[in-house]
């Protein structure tokens, strides 16, 4: 749904909801920036539940499961940067452009999301004004922030993804997701395969695309930035044994290919 020029308010979130934004280490030395563009799972107390049992905030639908403890732990280790976005992608897809259908889903899967139904243009560009514009802004602040401080910056959005979707298992552990950077999405293929016991997907399970992404296509490519997504496998990062094992293996990696960057 395009909302552009659309006149909205922004008062979509109540008293007792939170900022959309979440940080991490905003003043973090590293060279990375993290996003999480699906990290929550929150709904705006107006929605109430979108017409969803509550289990259905339990599944990938709503947000990329175990992707907040890798993110968290990833950042504490590397001493990086991360922004993400609490609100669950069931109410607005932060990795979507807000003009297309799967912004504000009909549907996810199979699962039809009743609360979506019938919005109007202004319900449409209200939350994009609550929850997408200040997560965006504040990505494209912190980037701003960077280049002016002639800081060293590389954009990775953390992602997870579920082991089954329509009934297709993905054989893969994890994925690198990219679309016209060739620097680091090389060197994370690379890298993953060298471990020797993952399934390592080049643009699988998703490849990224202008007319259906949002994060790596705005604000790393049409910043100039080296760039690339990560995604892992839901059922690895689970529980925190996972997300602690996940998030040490990605710092050891990501910390070689800083070291490889810098001798460029």
């Amino acid at each position: 749904m395009d909302t552009d020029g659309v006149t909205a308010p922004s008062w979509l979130l109540g008293v007792n909801d939170p900022a959309p934004v979440f940080e991490l280490n905003a003043t973090g030395r590293s060279p990375f920036l993290f996003t999480s563009d699906h990290y929550g799972r929150l709904v705006p107390e107006p929605l109430g539940d979108l017409g969803l049992a509550p289990s259905e905030f339990e599944r990938h639908i709503a947000l990329d499961i175990g992707i907040a403890g890798v993110a968290e732990r990833l950042a504490k280790r590397l001493d990086a940067h991360l922004i993400a976005q609490r609100y669950s992608r069931l109410v607005i897809d932060c990795n979507r452009p807000p003009r297309i259908a799967s912004s504000i889903p009909l549907l996810s899967e199979a699962t039809t999301i009743p609360g979506n139904e019938g919005l109007t243009r202004e319900d449409a560009a209200t939350r994009r004004r609550a929850i997408f514009d200040p997560y965006h802004h504040r990505i494209d602040e912190a980037i701003d922030q960077r280049l002016h401080g002639k800081r060293p910056t590389i954009l990775v959005s953390l992602h997870s993804f579920t082991p089954v979707y329509a009934g297709v298992a993905r054989p893969w552990h994890v994925g690198t997701l990219y679309q016209r950077d060739r620097i680091l999405p090389p060197l994370l293929l690379k890298a993953l395969r060298a471990e020797g016991d993952l399934v390592v997907g080049d643009n699988e399970p998703y490849a990224v695309r202008d007319d259906t992404d949002y994060t790596i296509p705005v604000h790393g490519e049409a910043r100039g930035l080296i760039n690339s997504g990560i995604e892992i496998r839901q059922d690895l990062i689970a529980d925190q044994s996972g997300q602690q094992q996940w998030a040490e293996r990605l710092a050891r990696i990501l910390t070689g290919i800083e070291a490889t960057l810098t001798t460029v």
